[in-house]
């Protein structure tokens, strides 16, 4: 089957997806997916691609959570602030520091289905500063003053490339916030913990209902 681009990314995502609030952050309300085997099908049909890796997009992940709750709890860590949110999936990180008053936010993503619901997310929460970054930002220097990053180390080659820049991002200026669920592939030895956090997740998707997640930054 030749691989396809789906023509209206938004009617799928609203078809397939319900409005929530995750747990930890019910300030905020995303199009998720309440089951997760049945919308990986349906993104698998409709790219016409099988094997494809989770649609990330359609899930509140523990990481992004627990940094999500943690900006809305200190906005000052975003307040008045240029705001790169990496690997934003569902745009839950970038959407939380608009709230908390960010000047700008840009919310990045490699994955098409993720552009079309940050939009639909940010629209829906009403955070008029998000845009969407659709490049692979990792290796560049886009001038941020804050960089989020939630659940980044499941595998380990992408975890190590992300994290010397996120490094030197820090090494620049920049403040990094990073939110993990205990990933095997976090280099907790070069990082500093500031936040611990049990998140309400789907045993779907984890190997528990609730997940010890922490918010951690570079160590300076």
């Amino acid at each position: 089957m030749t691989p396809r681009v789906i023509a209206d990314p938004d009617s799928f995502i609203r078809t397939e997806t319900a409005c929530l609030a995750p747990p930890l952050v019910p300030e905020i309300t995303l199009h998720l997916a309440t089951e997760s085997l049945p919308i990986w099908q349906r993104t698998e049909e409709e790219l016409g691609e099988i094997g494809l890796p989770p649609p990330f997009w359609a899930f509140a992940w523990a990481g992004g959570q627990a940094l999500a709750r943690y900006i809305l709890d200190h906005p000052e860590t975003v307040r008045g602030k240029r705001v790169l949110d990496f690997a934003s999936g569902s745009g839950l990180v970038g959407i939380a520091a608009a709230k908390a008053g960010a000047a700008r936010v840009a919310c990045a993503d490699i994955d098409p289905f993720a552009h079309a619901a940050i939009a639909l997310n940010a629209a829906l929460n009403e955070a008029a500063t998000v845009t969407v970054l659709t490049t692979d930002v990792v290796g560049t220097q886009g001038g941020w003053d804050v960089v989020l990053a939630g659940d980044i180390a499941y595998e380990r080659d992408l975890a190590a490339r992300v994290f010397a820049w996120l490094e030197a991002l820090s090494a620049q200026g920049a403040d990094v916030w990073i939110g993990d669920p205990g990933r095997s592939y976090l280099p907790r030895d070069r990082l500093e913990k500031v936040a611990d956090y049990a998140v309400p997740v789907s045993r779907e998707l984890e190997d528990s209902e609730i997940k010890a997640t922490s918010v951690w930054r570079p160590r300076r």
